[in-house]
């Protein structure tokens, strides 16, 4: 079962005098945010007297909404209706492109940022977001000097070059959820003092702290009687259209199909004939519950999708192809090199995947089971160490106008 949460008082020298840390993200895909608002509550669990603040990387960027105002649009909106609708081929091009566009704007970047830095006087910041993490540690390190600069990987793996880790910021620290990220960061030459190791992604603290559940009396409520394995679909919080295929090709699995903010593919899927129960999910805060009624996650690869399922005890199917994402690859052969579930190279075969994964079920759950992600406890303390350590080097005058 997943640890519990239970707040603690951190250590008196950590928490010496207030401090107010940023946390940054955007909306791109929907798991930096959830991410961002994991880590706020895992902050708070921890017992860390910090003022926590949320940020939203392109309302610094663009605090007048030009982008808004011109397209119609928020900027991570062209990203997020793609994935909606499974139009990931060309993703790794269009990756490179928009680093490119990012170097060439960096000055105009690290000004904007600076700026905001300088007004809001933080004492620590840390970014959940990719790509933008050169900006970022350069814009902290121009404002304000000592702040450390922090990047919380939200993926197991970098998808380099400059896509989580940023050797030429020579004071980012880098949380890595796998030992595949720290050999990554190791390998690009970031220093040991720099470079901290947890046992995954950071979780929501509904993932750890799991209330009392009738699983059986649940299950049959929602019209899945029996002990037939449940799958539970998802694919990230704006959904896919491949879930409608899915749908199709397993009509006599019972399934749970989660959409999030999809509300067109959960009226399609309602539509659909099948031939046994099924659940279509909008989007929903109870996600943890419905995948404790489950038995076995469909999806994509997603760092995020899978530590939650596999937090749940749900050994995944997911597929890997010219179609997976490249900062999703790794989570395939994560999957695949911990004998957590079935890698496929195409949805086309999950029938067979579903059938091979149900037949040897209870070995896939002793895989899982033998994972243990502690993220959300070891996170804070991390965090909690970088900002003593700048403290006992030099007090910025932030920290001396608190004391």
């Amino acid at each position: 079962m997943p640890e519990r949460m239970v707040p603690a008082p951190f250590a008196a020298s950590a928490a010496a005098r207030p401090a107010v840390v940023e946390l940054v993200y955007f909306n791109a895909g929907g798991g930096h945010r959830a991410s961002a608002l994991a880590l706020e509550a895992a902050i708070a669990h921890a017992g860390l007297p910090w003022t926590v603040r949320l940020t939203h990387l392109f309302e610094v960027l663009d605090p007048t909404a030009r982008f808004r105002q011109w397209t119609g649009m928020e900027p991570e909106d062209i990203y997020n209706r793609r994935l909606a609708r499974g139009w990931t081929l060309g993703l790794a091009q269009e990756l490179r492109l928009l680093q490119g566009m990012i170097r060439w704007s960096h000055r105009t970047l690290v000004r904007r940022l600076a700026a905001h830095w300088q007004q809001a006087a933080p004492d620590l910041v840390v970014s959940l977001v990719p790509n933008f993490n050169r900006a970022l540690g350069d814009s902290v390190a121009a404002a304000l000097a000592g702040v450390p600069f922090v990047t919380v990987m939200t993926d197991l793996a970098d998808c380099p070059p400059h896509f989580w880790i940023e050797p030429e910021v020579a004071g980012q620290h880098i949380v890595c959820g796998s030992p595949r990220a720290v050999a990554q960061a190791r390998a690009a030459g970031c220093g040991p003092g720099r470079i901290h190791a947890t046992s995954g992604m950071v979780l929501s603290p509904a993932f750890h702290d799991l209330p009392a559940l009738d699983r059986a009396a649940e299950r049959a409520a929602l019209g899945f009687a029996g002990d037939r394995p449940v799958g539970l679909v998802l694919f990230g919080g704006e959904g896919s259209r491949a879930m409608l295929g899915i749908a199709r090709q397993l009509a006599d699995t019972p399934l749970i199909l989660a959409c999030g903010r999809n509300a067109a593919l959960a009226g399609a899927l309602r539509a659909l004939p099948a031939r046994a129960p099924r659940l279509v999910l909008d989007y929903t805060r109870e996600l943890p519950r419905y995948m404790r009624l489950a038995d076995f996650f469909i999806g994509k690869p997603g760092s995020g999708s899978l530590s939650e399922a596999v937090q749940m005890g749900l050994p995944p199917i997911v597929t890997r192809n010219r179609w997976t994402m490249p900062q999703e690859r790794y989570g395939a052969e994560w999957v695949q090199a911990g004998g957590l579930g079935l890698v496929l190279p195409r949805f086309a075969e999950l029938p067979r995947g579903v059938q091979a994964l149900q037949a040897d079920l209870p070995r896939f759950r002793a895989a899982v089971r033998r994972q243990h992600n502690r993220a959300a406890f070891e996170v804070p303390q991390v965090l909690a160490g970088i900002l003593a350590q700048a403290r006992a080097e030099g007090a910025p005058a932030s920290w001396l106008r608190a004391a």
